[in-house]
């Protein structure tokens, strides 16, 4: 009849024992944890706290000083993108690295975990390296300031002003209003239209019964009248150059002249330009040239056709034949 309670009692103080011992190891565990690996987790979370405040420091004042230094508005924008993707880089890569030197000390096998991630790099890698090569191209374009929105360029071919500009893409819209969406990878040569200066070259054509000199004075009057003119003086950076004669076709002299204005400001100083020498050669009776009309002894005019005419001896066969008028007999 007592044994029972006597089995009861004694698992009762098997499992006691059993709570004891799996609490004590507990409290050993626990114990060497906060002693021993606690602490270089507390340390590297500290680390890496503190590494990711000092980077978001250092971009945010690159920011400040960009703003005090009065950037425009399209570099400023580009600065916060470029500081942003820093930022973001730099703390992922931080987080990577304390979670690698963490996971370990809790009891994380990190060999399985880097054979797979390793795995999947690869596989991701093969799918979006062209992404990459557009990120990678996108951040030189921004450090290297090779363009800036608002700038008119040339890439890959297309003419027109950029729009916007990110890491991974160029939007540009051409003359017509077509948008175009370049992306950074296949942008390899980079035209910019709008940088420093402009030079427009108009090439003049004055017949060649003109004399030169008076045609180079009337040129140099015409193109400094248009660089002191008070509507177009701030567009030129220097006075206009006439190069002299460049090439003479037929009765047709071509002398050049280049004016040599703001970036992308040619344009306006150009048409006056042409304009007022389109008045001022016909004022002064100067014809403009013909590359098909040239001239023959004592500059006497002769065209083109007539001048091959003459050049070829007279051909017998193609002499006109008598004509008889059949009514009377005599010849027409």
């Amino acid at each position: 009849m007592f044994v029972t309670p006597m089995l009861s009692l004694s698992s009762i103080f098997a499992a006691n024992d059993v709570h004891t011992s799996y609490s004590a190891k507990f409290l050993d565990d626990l114990q060497a944890f906060a002693y021993e690996k606690l602490p270089p987790i507390v340390i590297t979370l500290i680390l890496a706290w503190v590494l990711s405040r000092v980077l978001k420091a250092i971009t945010n004042r690159v920011v400040r000083i960009t703003e005090r230094h009065g950037a425009g508005a399209a570099r400023l924008a580009q600065v916060r993108t470029l500081a942003s993707v820093i930022r973001a880089t730099g703390i992922g890569f931080i987080a990577i690295v304390a979670a690698m030197e963490i996971l370990p000390k809790l009891g994380f096998e990190l060999g399985p975990l880097l054979a797979s991630a390793g795995v999947a790099g690869v596989a991701i890698g093969l799918a979006a390296q062209t992404i990459v090569k557009d990120c990678l191209n996108g951040i030189l374009i921004l450090i290297e300031d090779q363009y800036n929105v608002g700038d008119k360029v040339r890439l890959a071919g297309l003419t027109g002003i950029v729009e916007s500009l990110s890491l991974r893409k160029t939007t540009v819209r051409d003359g017509d209003g077509t948008l175009y969406v370049i992306p950074n990878s296949q942008i390899t040569t980079v035209a910019n239209l709008t940088r420093d200066y402009s030079v427009a070259t108009i090439n003049v054509s004055v017949d060649f019964s003109a004399d030169p000199d008076k045609v180079l004075a009337l040129l140099k009057e015409v193109a400094m009248g248009v660089r002191n003119d008070p509507a177009y003086s701030d567009l030129f950076i220097s006075d206009p150059t006439l190069l002299g004669v460049d090439t003479i076709k037929g009765s047709q002299v071509i002398y050049p002249v280049q004016l040599k204005t703001k970036a992308d400001k040619q344009w306006a100083p150009m048409r006056e330009t042409q304009r007022r020498i389109r008045i001022a050669l016909a004022e002064n009776g100067m014809l403009p040239g013909d590359p098909l009309r040239v001239y023959g002894s004592n500059f006497q005019v002769v065209g083109a056709r007539d001048s091959e005419a003459a050049s070829k001896p007279a051909d017998p066969t193609a002499a006109k034949a008598n004509e008889i008028n059949p009514f009377t007999g005599e010849g027409l």
